[in-house]
């Protein structure tokens, strides 16, 4: 039987919290559920979690605190910040302490379920050896020199471009969702930002179209999905 991954929850929200605990243990998780961060901390030294939920606005230590000195004890464990708090300077620092995703509330614990997954797909992904060559139909990509190459042809692509193609490739026959993508490369989730990245759709498409087995749809409400019938890696 496989174990049961364990999630370290801090919210100060009696009600919120024990909903979020019941919920996370109904879809297969182990969640363990402190009110403010100095218990949170104390737990985090004691067990061993495979991701963090964290509440910024706690008594006693704030989720901020609390991401940072879990971040001296482990650098690489997950951490999702829950926050009534929506201001980019807010979200800027959550991201720079090495959040791996941001949650505003009211939100549905649908959509954390679904992010907590998408983490945790990723770090079971990076486990392995660093992925700088992506097979995608006809075509090969190298993440490192930021180039697609079909045949003889070599095209040159642009920091932006390779950071949203090697999303889309890491998650290739996949939904990427829009909001990770977003926070992902361009760090806040805003209406031009959003705009800017639909136009990098745009060019991707483009510089893809020579192999027509490949194709880069949008799943509406959610994000993108690259369609790539023989794709690999090295």
């Amino acid at each position: 039987m496989e174990e049961r991954l364990r999630i370290l929850l801090t919210e100060d929200d009696e009600n919120l919290g024990m909903l979020l605990r019941e919920y996370l243990q109904a879809k297969g998780f182990n969640a363990d559920l402190f009110s403010d961060g100095e218990a949170g901390y104390k737990a985090f030294l004691k067990g061993k979690y495979d991701l963090c939920v964290l509440d910024v606005m706690m008594p006693r230590k704030d989720g901020f605190a609390l991401a940072q000195e879990i971040r001296t004890v482990n650098a690489d464990v997950p951490i999702i910040f829950l926050t009534a708090k929506s201001l980019k300077e807010d979200i800027l620092e959550g991201f720079k302490i090495g959040a791996d995703d941001y949650i505003t509330k009211p939100f549905s614990m649908e959509e954390l379920v679904f992010r907590i997954e998408a983490i945790l797909r990723r770090v079971k992904g990076k486990k392995g050896k660093e992925i700088t060559m992506y097979k995608i139909g006809r075509f090969t990509f190298d993440t490192q020199k930021q180039v697609l190459m079909i045949d003889d042809k070599v095209t040159k692509l642009t920091t932006k471009e390779s950071e949203l193609l090697a999303l889309l490739c890491s998650h290739v026959n996949e939904i990427l969702e829009r909001n990770f993508a977003l926070k992902a490369i361009w760090i806040d989730d805003n209406y031009f930002n959003a705009r800017s990245m639909d136009v990098y759709i745009t060019k991707l498409r483009k510089h893809l179209r020579e192999d027509p087995s490949i194709e880069i749809i949008n799943i509406h409400g959610k994000g993108y999905k690259l369609i790539a019938p023989d794709a690999d890696h090295a």
